[in-house]
């Protein structure tokens, strides 16, 4: 298999593994802690700051664990990929993403297809998740201009921090926005939210580059 390939397997794979532990995490925190929010909110964080850490350090050398399009199109702005791949990064984030949604299901014995009735609407989320996704892209950035090395472990940190200081809970990505719309469960959103999420969400990913652009040039 050439690098292409084995670059779109890890995007794939990863965002499924990702994408299943957010939602699986969130199953288990809430059946744990007998809908308790304030107990399992803690739960789903700590998982998906531990997936993010050990995800991005196996794919990293592979694909550059992106497992998001938001941060695809900023690496495609900075010309580090190319605009065939980046789309077809995006494809194989969706398509992982979702596989891992619906084996998530199987494992916790629930209907494998469903759609979400939680909503998720309104300024304050919007705005939480512009600030949740400018702050990733902006770690991200910042992270492999003078910190290479310790990118999992910044990216999984504002992931845990942005789920507890935005209002959103920080989804900070498109594609786990689409996916987590079909699971009715403690991550979902409902699929009408969905639009406004990813808008802002890309909104924050530009704004994050075009401050980057400024703050983190080469000396």
């Amino acid at each position: 298999m050439g690098r292409q390939g084995r670059r779109l397997i890890a995007e794939g794979l990863g965002s499924g593994l990702l994408f299943a532990c957010v939602v699986g995490s969130g199953i288990m925190a809430e059946a744990l802690s007998g809908g308790n929010v304030a107990i399992a909110l803690p739960g789903n964080t700590l998982a998906t700051g531990a997936i993010l850490y050990v995800l991005i350090t196996i794919f990293g050398p592979v694909s550059g664990a992106h497992f998001n399009p938001a941060v695809t199109l900023v690496m495609r702005l900075r010309g580090e990929i190319g605009t065939r791949e980046a789309l077809a990064f995006v494809v194989m984030q969706l398509t992982g993403g979702i596989i891992g949604i619906f084996v998530t299901h199987l494992m916790f014995d629930l209907p494998i297809l469903q759609m979400s009735l939680k909503t998720r609407a309104g300024i304050g989320n919007w705005t939480g998740e512009f600030v949740a996704t400018f702050g990733l892209l902006l770690t991200i950035l910042g992270s492999v201009r003078y910190r290479p090395d310790n990118v999992p472990a910044a990216v999984a940190l504002y992931i845990v921090a942005g789920y507890w200081f935005t209002s959103s809970t920080s989804f900070a990505n498109p594609a786990i926005a689409v996916a987590r719309s079909l699971s009715n469960s403690f991550a979902g959103i409902a699929p009408a939210d969905v639009p406004m999420f990813v808008v802002m969400q890309f909104a924050g990913a530009i704004a994050a580059w075009a401050v980057g652009r400024v703050l983190f040039v080469e000396d």
